[in-house]
């Protein structure tokens, strides 16, 4: 009743005290902070962290016939760091995500002496990036969408999450915390970042979902294209639903239009048995994957495919307590730089496993603790470990 009473409230003072006819609307958030320690290759560090936290208003008003107009306007800003209105370089605030495999080559006497150097990859606070938002200004847009709802389900225009992302949500049982299986490579990146070629938040995109037809859903997206160069692009994307009861099973493809490898499919799910719980999904590269850096993997661009990411891992709830463990696996690109000597593909093939645990004081509030680390083919494990807090209004 709070949370719809204040955008009423607010309406009322902007026009001298008297409450316009407006639609239904409601405050919606989130924040997460964490202190992470992150130790890759030698080079560890601790950092305090906001994890996606945002506020948002959504509504909608009824046209009568059963239709209504519908809208979402949503913001993601940082805790942790002030709005300094201009761009930073403060290293003690990167935070560090994956090893990337680089080469160095020597030649004596003809033979190539190859040196594997395994730098650190750095999450700057971009917005392409999952965990975090720009410094040059702490507020950013999420999703932000008008739309129309009805007996033919919903249709909505605007920035949205695409199919693809959106079943990877709702099986992550630690969404948008610092071990989120989209931040650490359980899930590609795909599920991540915003733009018009197939990235996880759709620009310039229409998003249609039909009506729960006893547990079953479709939908699609079709992106209007309007970066420079690429206009005759026009990414699209389909995916279906079954959930009754206990299960949850769900189909994804994923095109950004670009031309040969360019498209990804997936299929996943999820089982729920007493206080237990299996969940899982496999991506099949088509090329958008490899194109887009694969789980998290920075040396993106590479034509190819076949980084296929899958994913299994569980849950066991013992009161306010749930522990989750996951488990999962990044396979190569064929088109990607492969080891002048063995031939084998050095960009992306790794092991990623966490275990975190999360008690919830109420159903708004929770504290989380874990372990995550990945595990490349070749190179240094990146070790993570965290201590979190979650509030949901």
């Amino acid at each position: 009743m709070t949370k719809k009473l204040l955008p009423t409230m607010i309406g009322a003072a902007l026009v001298g005290g008297m409450a316009p006819a407006v639609a239904d609307v409601t405050v919606f958030g989130h924040i997460d902070t964490s202190i992470d320690y992150v130790d890759a290759a030698g080079d560890n560090r601790t950092n305090l962290n906001s994890n996606t936290s945002s506020i948002g208003f959504k509504g909608s008003e009824d046209l009568g016939n059963g239709l209504k107009a519908i809208f979402k306007i949503d913001f993601q800003y940082d805790t942790t760091e002030r709005n300094t209105g201009k761009a930073s370089s403060k290293s003690s605030k990167q935070k560090v995500v994956t090893g990337v495999g680089t080469q160095t080559y020597t030649t004596t006497t003809g033979t190539p002496t190859v040196t594997n150097t395994y730098t650190v990859g750095v999450q700057t606070t971009t917005v392409t990036n999952v965990n975090s938002v720009s410094d040059s200004s702490s507020i950013t847009d999420r999703d932000q969408w008008l739309g129309l709802a009805g007996n033919f389900g919903q249709v909505r225009f605007g920035t949205i999450s695409t199919l693809y992302k959106s079943h990877g949500a709702m099986i992550d049982p630690v969404y948008r915390t610092s071990v989120q299986a989209r931040g650490i490579g359980l899930q590609s990146k795909l599920h991540a970042g915003a733009g018009e070629a197939g990235q996880g938040r759709a620009e310039d995109t229409i998003r249609y979902d039909s009506p729960n037809w006893n547990g079953l859903q479709v939908g699609a997206t079709y992106t209007m294209q309007t970066d420079t160069g690429n206009s005759t692009d026009k990414p699209w994307g389909a995916g279906i639903q079954y959930k009754n009861g206990p299960f949850l099973v769900f189909a994804d493809y994923i095109t950004s239009d670009n031309g040969g490898d360019d498209d990804a499919y997936k299929l996943g799910g999820k089982w729920t048995f007493g206080n237990y719980s299996l969940y899982g999904q496999y991506e099949f590269d088509g090329g958008l994957i490899s194109s887009t850096g694969g789980a998290i993997n920075t040396q993106d661009g590479n034509k190819g495919d076949d980084a296929d990411v899958w994913e299994i891992g569980g849950t066991a709830t013992f009161g306010n307590n749930m522990l989750v463990a996951a488990y999962g696996q990044q396979d190569s690109t064929s088109g990607g730089a492969a080891d002048a000597i063995t031939g084998r593909d050095l960009n992306n093939e790794r092991d990623v496993w966490e275990i975190v645990g999360v008690h919830s004081f109420s159903k708004r509030t929770s504290v989380y603790g874990g372990y995550a680390t990945i595990s490349p083919d070749t190179g240094s494990n990146i070790d993570h470990v965290t201590l979190g807090m979650k509030h949901k209004f």
